[in-house]
């Protein structure tokens, strides 16, 4: 074969739906957007950060409820190692929560849905919304009396809301299904999705970006000026 046969082997359109897909997906998710080597200088802002330091609370979250299914509430309820567990899973929970209305809040402020990025901001709200039944369901699951409290008066809340028939938190087996297994996996999807929108059409950049580009860098600071 010589290089020409080769070259027009290469650029050859896939007649298999494997080769669409991955032609698909490197046409959508080029490596460059996917694992960049720099960012934009605004990107150092504070705001920027509680979106990864949601990711961390988020990782912590599910780590530590992992070992709290496994082990059980026998365990998290006398064992002075489950008690730190139990406490380090309800502090990620807050933090996980305060992170992302910061964040939330920080990006809508910022309209965050500019550049063709309103499928980010939508899958960020859905990740929000997703986590706070899950937050209810993990409420219900501390199996004390607080939880049977929270659990009833919830109940009537769903039933008075019409969803009570097909989800009922005082089962105490149906919820950890919920909590543990399927909210989770709803939340990772969501969440891979978001960070996938994020690394395609890039962080959102400051309203006066713009502006600020337009100014040459020479006129930007009087230490440059004078150098000039």
């Amino acid at each position: 074969m010589n290089a020409e046969t080769a070259g027009s082997h290469e650029t050859a359109p896939a007649t298999t739906w494997i080769g669409r897909t991955r032609e698909y997906l490197e046409r959508k998710l080029p490596y460059e957007k996917l694992l960049p080597e720099t960012q934009p200088s605004y990107v150092a802002s504070w705001i920027y950060v509680f979106g990864v330091l949601t990711l961390g609370a988020l990782a912590m979250i599910v780590l530590s409820g992992a070992l709290l299914s496994l082990k059980g509430p026998a365990w998290y309820h006398v064992s002075s190692t489950g008690l730190f567990a139990n406490s380090l899973h309800y502090w990620s929970v807050q933090l996980f929560f305060m992170f992302m209305v910061i964040h939330m809040a920080g990006k809508f402020w910022m309209a965050a849905w500019r550049g063709k990025r309103a499928k980010t901001w939508i899958t960020g709200v859905v990740a929000f919304v997703v986590s706070i039944g899950a937050g209810l369901t993990g409420y219900v699951l501390q199996t004390n009396f607080d939880s049977q409290w929270i659990a009833f008066e919830a109940k009537d809340g769903l039933n008075a809301s019409g969803i009570g028939a097909w989800f009922n938190v005082a089962n105490v087996g149906q919820d950890m299904l919920i909590h543990v297994f399927l909210l989770p996996a709803v939340i990772a999807v969501i969440v891979a999705i978001h960070v996938l929108l994020v690394r395609v059409h890039g962080v959102v950049p400051p309203i006066d970006a713009a502006k600020i580009a337009e100014v040459p860098i020479l006129q930007q600071t009087p230490q440059a000026e004078e150098a000039r």
